[in-house]
């Protein structure tokens, strides 16, 4: 039986997390088990697990960047504090320590054991995963008589997740499985304490994404306004001396699978310029289609990079940078680092005023508004269930052209015929939307193949729906338009 433990108030957000967490932890079912927790750095993990380890009284020790026998000689110094012991546990052997902290659940309540930055931990004894297997065998002491519960966290995606596959050591000894992830959107602008000015959100979020870390990055510094949004970019995004200023090189040095740096560094490059199908990176690398597959596989498995299937077409996919400080590094920082650490930080601002606008916070928009319709929005409002999301290309025979839709929603649900749902616009841009961009809605829906049901129309805009497209909105009865105040507060 587990306890579903009350969130402590220092932990924002975190809901699901803490509940599988805290759920693992105090499971009093006899046998001791594996859960495993990763994501990418300054999410939040650590102070996840300490949180945790707090309120159930258990272990935590961290792994470091040292040598083997360092690491091994730090666990015996936690063990020791943490059974109160006089002097330091000098451990002989990692079979040693796995078998002496499994032990810790031989007690009445169930104990929470976390070894964080695991990584660390397997750099200097790739033997452990074995040695953690061994240890919880269905016949072994640990399985038969203790309620310890085994936690290894760590950030380096493909290392984590290779525990549990294919042939690792460790395949099916862990019943969960928790990543942490970036902050959502929603989630970030109450964070930061931008709940009711959804346009500065937006820009705050287009630049610094979901990671809790980046608010403490600016000492607690936010945006005042929209007026303020420059000089507070200046100050902390672009400034030499603060941490932000080379977050997005660091993000791809944490990974140890990016070997072959400066070929990740282009591929990254090319994104951020604007190439999203795999031929335009290739076309900008000079290297052959086929080359950048695994270096793009790599980069998603670090989930620095997803793709995209294009809805309409499933041998179309697009690539897109995931994290928004790697997108600004490689788009604003890097190519203008030499002129940045001069002091041309506010000059270099306004100069880039409109490759802000159009490679950030346009394509930002669009991927917020896939976002709502994924998270957030009804099957009322969609015209159905929203079974894939994603942008689509719609060629049209009579003038040859082929059109690009930001949103296309469509239902793939077992025993029914695959559909579209809805189709939809999003628009950064300071004027309001018309019914210009309604009537292209329509006339891309006619392009659509004949459906059962009719196909829905979504418009997101920044600026808000002037008085005709509202007043058609209500009478046609297939329109939904989404403003920044319902993407951030509807459904």
């Amino acid at each position: 039986m587990a306890v579903l433990l009350p969130r402590p108030e220092g932990l924002f957000d975190r809901e699901e997390e803490w509940s599988e967490l805290s759920g693992f932890a105090t499971n009093d079912t006899v046998g001791a088990t594996l859960a495993l927790v990763y994501g990418r750095r300054r999410q939040g993990k650590t102070l996840l697990l300490e949180l945790l380890t707090e309120a159930t009284g258990g272990f935590l020790a961290t792994g470091l960047e040292q040598s083997s026998a360092m690491n091994l000689a730090s666990i015996g110094s936690a063990y020791a504090r943490y059974a109160g012991l006089g002097a330091p546990v000098r451990f002989g052997s990692w079979e040693d320590a796995v078998d002496a902290l499994l032990a810790l659940g031989e007690r009445d309540a169930p104990t929470p054991v976390v070894l964080d930055e695991f990584p660390y931990l397997v750099a200097g004894a790739p033997e452990l995963p074995s040695i953690i297997q061994r240890a919880l065998s269905p016949r072994g002491r640990a399985r038969r008589g203790s309620t310890t519960r085994l936690v290894l966290c760590g950030s380096a995606f493909s290392m984590m997740r290779g525990l549990l596959s294919g042939t690792a050591a460790l395949r099916g000894r862990a019943p969960r499985e928790v990543v942490v992830h970036p902050f959502g959107y929603r989630e970030s602008a109450e964070f930061w304490g931008l709940a009711g000015r959804w346009e500065l959100a937006v820009h705050v979020h287009a630049l610094c994404g979901g990671t809790p870390a980046y608010l403490d990055y600016c000492g607690g510094d936010v945006p005042a306004d929209l007026d303020d949004l420059g000089p507070w970019v200046v100050r902390n995004l672009l400034n030499p001396a603060s941490a932000f200023f080379r977050e997005g090189r660091v993000l791809v040095s944490e990974e140890p699978d990016l070997r072959d740096v400066s070929l990740y560094f282009s591929v990254l490059t090319s994104l951020a310029s604007g190439d999203t199908r795999r031929g335009q990176i290739a076309a900008t690398l000079g290297r052959k289609e086929t080359a950048l597959a695994h270096p793009l596989a790599v980069l998603e498995e670090a989930r620095l990079v997803t793709s995209q299937q294009d809805a309409l077409r499933s041998r179309r996919t697009t690539y897109r940078i995931a994290e928004p400080m790697l997108r600004f590094q490689q788009l604003v920082i890097a190519p203008r680092e030499s002129r940045l650490v001069r002091g041309r930080r506010s000059q270099i601002w306004h100069e880039l005023s409109g490759t802000v606008s159009s490679r950030i916070l346009g394509p930002h928009f669009e991927e917020l508004a896939r976002e709502w319709v994924r998270e957030h929005a009804t099957e009322h409002a969609l015209g159905g269930i929203a079974s894939l999301v994603g942008p689509a290309e719609i060629n049209s025979a009579a003038d040859r052209t082929r059109h690009e839709l930001d949103v296309v929603v469509v239902e793939d649900e077992p025993e029914r015929p695959r559909r579209v749902c809805a189709i939809g616009e999003a628009k950064w841009r300071s004027e309001p939307v018309g019914r210009d961009q309604l009537e292209r809605l329509r006339r891309l829906r006619s392009l659509l193949p004949t459906q059962a049901r009719p196909v829905r129309l979504l418009l997101f805009s920044r600026a808000g729906f002037d008085a005709d497209l509202r007043r058609e909105a209500d009478i046609s009865g297939d329109v939904e338009l989404v403003d920044l105040e319902r993407l951030y507060t509807g459904d």
